[in-house]
């Protein structure tokens, strides 16, 4: 019975990842984005990158309010990621860089 949930939890997860998951267009943006984001970078989410995300149907679909209404600060960088710390009390998040923006 297990086995069966998990079969249908993993087809169906990779049926949708590769439809919102485009490698050449996020490779572009990543690559753009690279030079202007740094460790202790102040960033903002970007709500239209984070939605149908591979990062976001991994975890609960829903954002967090203070991920986009608030300023993080970029800890650390790994390839195309970024480890992001916001000002409230939670985990820091790894975030694609392009699902990040310079905060105003």
């Amino acid at each position: 019975m297990v086995t069966t949930h998990y079969a249908i939890f993993y087809s169906s997860f990779f049926a949708i990842a590769p439809a919102a998951y485009n490698e050449e267009r996020i490779s572009s943006q990543i690559d753009a984005m690279a030079a202007d984001l740094k460790k202790g970078s102040l960033v903002r989410a970007i709500a239209t990158e984070l939605e149908g995300s591979v990062e976001l149907l991994a975890s609960d679909a829903r954002i967090p309010s203070y991920i986009l209404e608030t300023n993080g600060e970029i800890l650390d960088i790994k390839g195309d990621y970024a480890l992001v710390r916001f000002s409230r009390p939670t985990p820091n998040v790894w975030l694609r860089l392009d699902q990040l923006q310079a905060a105003a």
